[in-house]
This record gives structure tokens, C-alpha cells and sequence, in this order.
């Protein structure tokens, strides 16, 4: 029987036992696979690699202009593969527990101010169907902190306008986030005047469709995301994780306490969350500095 190629086997082991997203498994292939070519130039497998060559290969990455973020997430990449290796029998030892991997700086997340968003939440127009269906896309974006993955993931089911709240599912768990008086009349116009024109058949369950009648895509909504950008005239670059990360200061910096934003928020862990009173912390300090007389 044919020996099992490691690389092989990694992929197969994310995409089946781990059951890895697609963004993960391409990041960790693609790192595994560069790393196997280099080492392949110099002579050497990747079953007999020593922890001495995988720091030398993280070094000349730091040689070529990487980012501190691209070698952590390398290594990170390394670690799994190495460690998979170990636990099918084809290495005795792991290399990579003792590699060296400087921490990658984290950014803070960029936040719009209340005013930009109340200058980007104007710009969709409600005079056509187009219109209706991204001014309720915004607001309820913005209202309610979801993931683009789980707004496009939305179907008319989980609205619920009488009770104020949507439904956000994620496998098993299910959360129900309040919704803002604005929103639920965006909603409510935008489901009772113009979805029903717009999708492409009755038996369509998705709540936002495109023009083509059906369910929205994440690039779909990122175009309109930087359409109405651009229509604002807002400098800052505008994401739909923007709007979540605005959402989440905002109610921060107005008095909600961490848990209730890291339920709304889907967050498995509060120091998710927590990264938000950094972002509050920093304001206030640019505030101090520019308000104050000797600051």
C-alpha cells in the first residue's frame, strides 16, 4: 500500500475532521505548500524537517517584507501541519513546538463616529426597488452588529417585526437581537413594497435578494457597501465589519455591558469583546488630547 503523502493527508484531515472553512483550508495548504518548496530547493523533506530549519525559514520570511501578521499566521499553519503529522504516525517528534514567532501587532478596529453613520445610513434612496432593499440592508446591519455571512445568510422567517428582533442562527446555536425603531420601518417597507417584485420565484426564502431575484452574496453586498462609501464621501474605508464594529463601540461607549454586546455579538469568548473598550479607550484619549487646553 502507497505511503500517504503528508500534505495529502493535512488537506484531507482540515477539510474532513476539522471540517475547516475555505478561507482557512486555502491560508494553511498555501502556507504548507510554500514551505515544502522551500524546502525542497535546499535538498530537504518535510518528514525530516528540524525545528533549526523551520526558524530559518520563518527568518527569511521576515527577510522578504512579510508582515508580522503573514509569519504568525505561517507558523500557525506549520504548527497544525506538523502536529497532524505527529498524531498520523508519519513523525515521531514535532518540530515546530519550539519555533520562534514574534506576536503580530493588533490593530484596533476602525469605528465610524455617530455622525458618519448617520451621514452613511442617508445615502440609500427610497425611490426604487434598489433603493428600499439597501437602506433596510444598512440599517439593519448596523442595528443589530451581524456578520455580512449571516445577514446574506438571512430569510424572511427570522424576521420577526412585531416583536422587534431577528433570528441569527449559526448551526445550533440561535441568538434573537433587537432591532431599532428605523430599522424595523426600513424593514417593514422594504419587505411589504418592493421584495416581492424583486425576487425571482415565490418559493424564494432568502430575505435579501439581488437584482437577479435571488439571495444576496457577500461580494454583492460589499459592492453596495462601498457604493454608498463613496456616495457619503466618507474617507475612512467602509466594510460591512465596520458597521459591526461600530455597532458594538457604540453601544460600549453608551453604557451596554460587555456580556449583553458579546451575546448579541454570537462572540464564543468575552475577550472578543473586550477589544472594544480599547477602542473607547483610544477615543477618549484623542479627544483629551485634542480638546484639552494643555494637552
Amino acid at each position: 500500500m502507497p505511503a500517504v503523502d503528508p500534505v495529502t493527508g493535512f488537506e484531507h484531515f482540515l477539510t474532513e475532521e476539522k471540517n475547516a472553512s475555505a478561507n482557512t483550508l486555502a491560508s494553511y495548504m498555501r502556507d504548507v505548500r510554500q514551505f515544502e518548496q522551500y524546502l525542497e530547493a535546499k535538498g530537504t523533506k518535510l518528514t525530516s524537517v528540524k525545528s533549526k530549519e523551520i526558524n530559518e525559514y520563518l527568518r527569511w520570511l521576515r527577510g522578504t517584507n512579510r508582515s508580522a501578521s503573514t509569519v504568525a499566521r505561517c507558523a500557525a499553519s506549520l504548527r497544525s501541519f506538523f502536529s497532524y503529522c505527529v498524531a498520523a504516525g508519519l513523525r515521531k517528534d514535532n518540530p515546530s513546538v519550539d519555533i520562534e514567532v514574534d506576536k503580530a501587532e493588533k490593530k484596533l478596529p476602525q469605528i465610524l463616529t455617530g455622525d458618519e453613520v448617520e451621514l452613511f445610513l442617508r445615502q440609500p434612496r427610497c425611490t426604487d426597488m434598489k433603493g428600499y432593499r439597501d437602506r433596510a440592508m444598512l440599517e439593519l446591519l448596523y442595528a443589530t452588529g451581524i456578520r455580512v455571512s449571516e445577514l446574506v445568510g438571512l430569510n424572511v422567517d427570522d424576521v420577526r417585526l412585531s416583536a422587534g428582533v431577528i433570528r441569527c442562527a449559526s448551526g445550533e446555536k440561535e441568538r434573537f437581537i433587537p432591532m431599532y425603531p428605523q430599522c424595523i420601518k426600513a424593514l417593514e417597507d422594504y419587505l411589504k413594497l418592493v421584495r416581492d417584485n424583486m425576487i425571482s420565484s415565490p418559493d424564494e426564502e432568502a430575505l435579501f435578494v439581488n437584482v437577479g431575484g435571488s439571495r444576496m452574496s457577500r461580494q454583492g453586498f460589499w459592492k453596495v457597501v462601498k457604493h454608498y462609501q463613496e456616495m457619503a464621501g466618507i474617507e475612512k474605508d467602509i466594510t460591512p465589519h465596520t458597521l459591526r464594529h461600530s455597532f458594538a463601540a457604540h453601544l460600549l461607549e453608551n453604557g451596554a455591558d460587555l456580556r449583553s454586546i458579546q451575546e448579541m455579538l454570537g462572540h464564543a469568548d468575552i475577550s472578543s469583546t473586550q477589544v472594544y473598550t480599547k477602542v473607547i479607550s483610544r477615543q477618549l484619549k484623542d479627544v483629551y488630547k485634542k480638546a484639552h487646553p494643555r494637552a
